[in-house]
């Protein structure tokens, strides 16, 4: 099973969708991102971008409301930023 993201105009994850291994397989028996895009471009229209339950790929498993970081290739949690060139997660609230 291969999991892919669709983005909206800004680059942000509107959903996640699974995709049949069948789908992703190339004739050679390896597993081919293209033939997801595809898939559900055909079916659904859209953007996809795949990503990977295991953080395997993209450097994150993508969310709703994740933005897809085309440069890095990555997928960045709401509310982080690059900072000297590492990501970061907002600053934490004081507790009361």
């Amino acid at each position: 099973m291969a999991h892919y993201a669709e983005l909206d105009a800004t680059n942000t994850v509107i959903r996640v969708l699974v995709v049949a291994n069948d789908v992703i397989t190339a004739p050679d028996g390896t597993e081919d991102e293209a033939l997801g895009k595809v898939f559900l471009t055909d079916l659904l229209g859209g953007t996809w971008v795949q990503t990977s339950y295991n953080g395997r790929i993209r450097g994150t498993y993508a969310g709703i409301g994740f933005r897809y970081d085309p440069v890095a290739d990555v997928f960045v949690p709401p509310g982080w930023s690059l900072v000297d060139g590492v990501w970061t997660a907002p600053p934490m609230e004081p507790l009361p």
